[in-house]
């Protein structure tokens, strides 16, 4: 027992202060994902700003505060709470003789570093594709998942706003699809963290990108946007799944982009009595009734 609340409190100070180091330029540029998420954020926010592809939209748009909170909460708040969690997780599993290598399908230690990262990219949003479904069309997934799109308006910063129970149904499928691939080295991963969240802000941005031949590989604004529509095809819980690569909609028949015009109505039925509070959305879920 004495082990599992050491590796507890050692995770969670490791982390918090990994985070306060961040703040603070302590840890390496290339790993420094506090200011990292706030140049990406900076960044797509100008564009938006400059190239606005909804003219009437506030630079402040409709809840821009609470989804900027809500970046950091997800991001690092929330992660500094559950470090503890995982860790123990870790030395339980490894105690039953569970480690990544025994889970391992391909052995890509030997592989050049770009392609090892090139199919960690690849696992990864697969992975989230999969579990991005799941959300949609399990109801008591679904209920958590409301909080991610109850925006009403899109911009950047929507890419981070979700319930914290994402976070706990998210991260055990993206271990495993870190621990098929043998060999891998998770140092490496910084690179395919950001170029997700990149991807991720400019996905949700008030800015129109198709990326024109390459929309068939790569996700974009005007393909999310029907993600969040309001009015969805009939017979359909959810169209346009994929986070980073739209590969995987139009490999699996759930693309949908009728038009471009990115005037439509988004959010879903009975959005108007959803909690509009950080508190409410993130207890929400929970309560009999809901749905």
């Amino acid at each position: 027992m004495e082990k599992y609340l050491d590796a507890f409190v050692n995770a969670f100070e490791g982390t918090l202060t990994w985070t306060w180091k961040s703040i603070i330029f302590e840890v390496p540029w290339y790993t420094n994902y506090f200011w990292g998420l706030i140049a990406i954020s900076l960044v797509v926010w100008f564009l938006e700003i400059a190239f606005p592809w909804r003219k009437n939209q506030s630079i402040f748009r409709r809840d821009f505060w609470l989804d900027a909170f809500y970046m950091f909460f997800n991001f690092f708040i929330f992660a500094i709470v559950v470090s503890g969690v995982y860790e123990v997780l870790g030395v339980l599993f490894s105690d039953i003789n569970i480690t990544a290598k025994s889970l391992a399908i391909v052995d890509i230690s030997n592989w050049a570093p770009g392609l090892q990262l090139f199919v960690f990219f690849i696992v990864l949003d697969f992975v989230q594709w999969f579990t991005h479904v799941l959300l949609h069309r399990y109801g008591f997934l679904w209920k958590f998942h409301k909080v991610h799109h109850s925006v009403k308006e899109m911009g950047f910063a929507a890419h981070l706003r979700y319930h914290w129970m994402e976070n706990i149904l998210y991260k055990p499928l993206k271990t495993f699809g870190v621990m098929i691939l043998g060999g891998f080295e998770p140092e490496q991963a910084y690179i395919v963290h950001f170029i997700a969240i990149a991807i991720g802000h400019l996905n949700h941005s008030n800015i129109k990108i198709t990326w024109g031949p390459l929309k068939y590989i790569f996700n974009n604004p005007v393909m999310h946007l029907y993600h969040h529509a309001y009015h969805l095809p009939e017979g359909k819980n959810g169209v346009n799944y994929g986070i980073s690569l739209s590969l995987w909609d139009y490999l699996f028949k759930t693309d949908y982009i009728p038009e471009d015009s990115g005037t439509i109505e988004i959010g879903f039925k009975g959005d108007d009595k959803f909690p509009h509070d950080f508190i409410g959305q993130n207890t929400y879920g929970f309560k009999k009734g809901q749905h």
